[in-house]
């Protein structure tokens, strides 16, 4: 196992997650599900593991069609794009107080589903392309975007799941915007 790679992947993907759209939907989530944190976290997990190998696959594969020099520019505009799309806010809409589902199972596979499709495309998604093509090791690239993602997103839960019971979520929202704008700022600042 390649531990730099596992380490800046996690790293990148931690730090870029905060304030996404998937960190809103944690959010989002466990105000609607209070009782069943486990279930959405699990959901996480599953949907990250699942599309961060395909993400890291692709990335390696792209390795093999592109030359170094025109890979690590491709690389450092990715990246610098990553950075500057940090500082355009995700919005998850709040559809009520419905509850469409309520047993561990269907959060669960309900979860998996929003949080496969929420990441199609997402910053961390092409961060974990990238990261791919520059670490020739898929498994601990996919293992840190992975650990990135739940670094970030099953404490959303935990706080979602106490906050939202005393604040409405969509002060939780704007908390989540300022954190995200604060953090692409200090991406392109300190790098």
């Amino acid at each position: 196992m390649d531990l730099s790679a596992l380490a800046i992947s996690t790293g990148v993907v931690a730090l870029a997650e905060m304030g996404d759209k998937t960190q809103l939907l944690s959010l989002m989530l466990a105000a609607r599900y209070p009782k069943q944190a486990f279930a959405i976290i699990g959901g996480i997990l599953i949907a990250t593991i699942a599309n961060h190998a395909c993400a890291a696959l692709l990335g390696h594969w792209l390795t093999t069609l592109l030359s170094p020099d025109l890979l690590k520019w491709i690389l450092g505009l990715s990246f610098l794009g990553i950075g500057l799309w940090l500082l355009v806010p995700d919005h998850i809409d709040d559809a009520g107080s419905s509850k469409a589902v309520d047993r561990p199972f269907q959060v669960f596979i309900l979860t998996v589903g929003l949080f496969f499709l929420a990441e199609m495309g997402d910053k961390t998604q092409i961060a974990t392309i990238a990261l791919g093509a520059k670490y020739s090791d898929v498994f601990s690239v996919t293992v840190g975007t992975t650990l990135g993602m739940m670094l970030a997103n099953a404490p959303a839960v935990w706080i979602g799941q106490k906050f939202t019971q005393r604040m409405p979520i969509r002060w939780v929202h704007a908390v989540a915007a300022v954190t995200f704008i604060a953090i692409g700022a200090a991406t392109l600042i300190w790098g």
